[in-house]
């Protein structure tokens, strides 16, 4: 297994919403267009091929599965998979972006026809939207004891997705504070922490509505899988008037972290997975889940309509959920770990480096810090072109 500070830091998963772009071409689906682009039930399944035909194709972010410390061509349990099932994976890195990957395939899915893809992995959020036109196809957890038996109780039943019917976890991550403790001298503990008088032009938050919104509301003592549209506008309010005391340095991408390391910035909105990554360099920095809780979240695996080796997909997707193959993706991604029963099996290791993977609370939360976590209530399509329009004018996108 690979260790963490043997390799380059993980881009984000968690895409930058850039301007109106997808999120405007989704609200005319979502509008008048639904009815149009909604696929039924009976519509969204072929002829499955799996049995004949021994392969699948899987699209996925960069930099999101281990590989070869030899030669990162080579990722290991696909290769794994591939011996074990006798299936051929032809793994694709081509997420770079939700909304971009959403208006790639969406021509397909709403004219009833294949995407060329038989697993996806894109951000909840996204899958929501997926989920309610119908492009996506419900799962046999007959095929998938591994994912009935070891899923994270905590990620079991999101909002969109009672059940994970439709979605199964890949990674998951924590959206809380990052900051420097040597350089601010002291704790943070808050989420009203970065609003502080010594921090003023030393924060960022992140740009995107989806990454942001969460954790503000929780610093509000919002109970974010139930939140309502008042919610989102006071964190506007409250957004806005810290811009206009100076409080906000900037909105950011996945760039906060070079901010957050040259110390221009002191603290910030992060992700945990991130965040791991620093510490490998500059132990002084911290990540902490706020008193009041931060959002968990998940990008998601998810077979689309008219996917015709559905059946190998479903052995794929269950594959990573053995406890001995989630926790090999674990040393590698070090984002949080769908799989508990992934510690054990990193605590077993002969690797004192591996070993102690098992004890960090950023890819295995602690019993307390379990209690901090939640699922955010998602954005619905009414909702979306509303709340986007006014959070991009704040941020300027």
């Amino acid at each position: 297994m690979s260790q963490t500070s043997s390799r380059e830091p993980l881009l984000s998963r968690r895409s930058l919403l850039r301007g109106l772009g997808g999120t405007a071409a989704f609200g005319a689906l979502a509008g008048c267009g639904v009815p149009a682009a909604y696929v039924a039930p009976g519509d969204r399944a072929v002829a499955d091929q799996s049995t004949a035909d021994k392969k699948l194709t899987w699209a996925n972010w960069p930099l999101y599965i281990d590989t070869d410390d030899k030669n990162p061509n080579r990722r290991p349990t696909v290769e794994a998979f591939e011996k074990r099932t006798g299936i051929r994976v032809d793994y694709v890195e081509e997420i770079n972006d939700n909304d971009e990957f959403f208006g790639k395939i969406s021509p397909a899915l709403m004219n009833h026809q294949s995407t060329g893809r038989d697993v996806i992995v894109i951000s909840d959020w996204m899958c929501a939207r997926f989920v309610r036109l119908g492009w996506v196809q419900k799962m046999d957890r007959a095929h998938q004891p591994n994912v009935a038996r070891y899923l994270d109780p905590l990620l079991r039943s999101p909002a969109f997705d009672k059940g994970r019917l439709f979605t199964v976890p890949w990674q998951s991550g924590i959206t809380g504070i990052a900051y420097n403790r040597k350089k601010l001298g002291r704790e943070i503990r808050h989420v009203k922490d970065l609003w502080a008088s010594d921090l003023k032009g030393r924060v960022t938050l992140l740009s995107g509505l989806d990454e942001s919104f969460a954790l503000l509301m929780q610093g509000n003592g919002v109970d974010i899988t139930q939140w309502k549209a008042d919610d989102f506008h006071r964190v506007c309010d409250e957004v806005e008037r810290e811009i206009q005391r100076g409080q906000i340095r900037r909105f950011t991408g996945n760039d906060y972290t070079k901010d957050l390391v040259s110390g221009d910035v002191l603290a910030c909105q992060a992700y945990s997975g991130d965040v791991i990554q620093l510490q490998a360099d500059n132990p002084d920095i911290r990540f902490v889940v706020p008193e009041e809780g931060a959002e968990l979240w998940s990008d998601s695996l998810m077979i689309p309509n008219r996917a015709r080796h559905k059946a190998n997909a479903e052995r794929l997707i269950d594959y990573y959920y053995d406890p001995e193959t989630a926790a090999q993706l674990a040393a590698w991604v070090n984002y949080v770990c769908p799989v508990p029963a992934a510690k054990e099996v990193l605590a077993a290791s002969k690797d004192k480096d591996t070993a102690a993977l098992a004890d960090n609370p950023l890819i295995f939360p602690d019993s307390d810090m379990r209690k901090r976590l939640a699922i955010a209530r998602d954005i619905t399509s009414t909702e979306r072109v509303e709340f986007a329009k006014r959070w991009n004018k704040i941020v300027g996108l």
